[in-house]
């Protein structure tokens, strides 16, 4: 009888290393990302709490301005790891997004500098139709 490798490593399939993208890679209609970012600021715009009556877990959401060395949890200072983050697109800019399905994770300091003066949030982008033949 054959195995598969998720057979002969305990039942879990093999984890590949993560390939880590920096800021000014970033393009719209993009997901998967994973990078190092330090946080500028944060700011939180919706905390939901738990409501005793349902099984609803709670929710926060923070709009938080990060960047690497080409542009903390979640306060100035911080560095973190961003796993399979997508672009969301808000008013026509590009937002890094990180829903149920990716992760936020402290790690250790990064010894880059925060580019500022390269704000992808503040590029605007115009939506357009190609029609393929």
């Amino acid at each position: 009888m054959a195995t598969t490798t998720a057979q002969q490593t305990g039942g879990k399939p093999g984890m590949r290393k993560p390939v880590f993208t920096k800021v000014d890679q970033l393009k719209p209609g993009t997901s998967g990302h994973t990078l190092t970012v330090k946080v500028v600021s944060s700011k939180t715009v919706l905390q939901k709490g738990r409501v005793p009556t349902q099984n609803l877990r709670q929710t926060r959401i923070a709009e938080c301005l990060v960047g690497d060395e080409t542009v903390d949890m979640m306060k100035p200072g911080t560095t973190v790891n961003l796993r399979n983050a997508k672009i969301d697109m808000f008013k026509g800019s590009m937002r890094l997004a990180v829903d149920k399905w990716g992760r936020v994770e402290v790690t250790e300091p990064a010894k880059f500098v925060v580019k500022e003066d390269n704000n992808l949030s503040l590029v605007e982008y115009e939506l357009v139709n190609v029609v393929e033949e």
